[in-house]
């Protein structure tokens, strides 16, 4: 997939925004290790979500044909026929109204990024999201998703629209979407904002311990920073 050029194009935008207000060499080299881990763990998640093996999971004897073709179509992506996969998963997506509508849309998706047809992933990104009889968990992917894709440039309050349903859940999405928040308020120079939120992160139970991991450090370099500014 040729999404590392696009994650390279965001982390250079937002690295300028944050090198223009923080004079700080250990805030800026920690930002470039450490500012795109949350756009990681989402392509992470995606992949799970979509991968063969997580169908194989759940498909029962009824949903074998589904299962087949999804295979077939599956097979033509990773073999670089992604004109032939489109069309499957076009079709299933049509014919299909339950979890391999889902896949099949979610797998179209992540072919149009391959192809660098970033408009028509964005598009079908957005169409997904705002699709109440989509599968939520899904949704959430690809909020997350297209969050990540549009952080570097989108205006604030449209990133701040597409984060507000991850925050009302108080789900399993509340802390990744907290955190996509923190860098939207570090492009917006909103460092204070960002602190609170890292904070929050920080403090909540049950949290993965490379999310609290990243989350202490940013606040720390946060924190850091503006010690230095004093």
């Amino acid at each position: 997939m040729k999404k590392e050029k696009l994650d390279a194009a965001a982390d250079d935008i937002l690295f300028q925004e944050i090198n223009e207000e923080l004079k700080n060499e250990r805030m800026l080299n920690f930002w470039k290790k450490y500012g795109m881990a949350a756009m990681i763990i989402v392509v992470i998640a995606l992949t799970c979500a979509v991968s063969y093996e997580s169908i194989l999971a759940w498909k029962n004897k009824k949903a074998q044909a589904w299962a087949n073709t999804y295979a077939q179509a599956y097979n033509l992506q990773i073999q670089g026929d992604y004109d032939g996969s489109i069309v499957i998963f076009k079709d299933m997506a049509e014919k299909n109204d339950g979890l391999y509508r889902d896949f099949a849309k979610m797998q179209i998706i992540n072919i149009l990024l391959t192809q660098n047809k970033v408009d028509e992933a964005y598009k079908a990104l957005e169409e997904y999201v705002n699709d109440e009889e989509a599968n939520t968990a899904l949704r959430n992917v690809a909020a997350v998703k297209l969050i990540s894709y549009k952080l570097d440039s989108a205006p604030a309050q449209e990133i701040n629209d597409l984060l507000e349903p991850l925050l009302a859940q108080q789900g399993s999405w509340t802390n990744a979407a907290k955190e996509l928040k923190a860098m939207l308020a570090i492009r917006e120079h909103n460092y204070s904002e960002a602190k609170d939120l890292y904070a929050e992160i920080v403090n909540a139970p049950n949290l993965p311990e490379t999310m609290k991991l990243r989350a202490q450090n940013m606040l720390a370099v946060l924190n850091e920073s503006d010690a230095g500014n004093k």
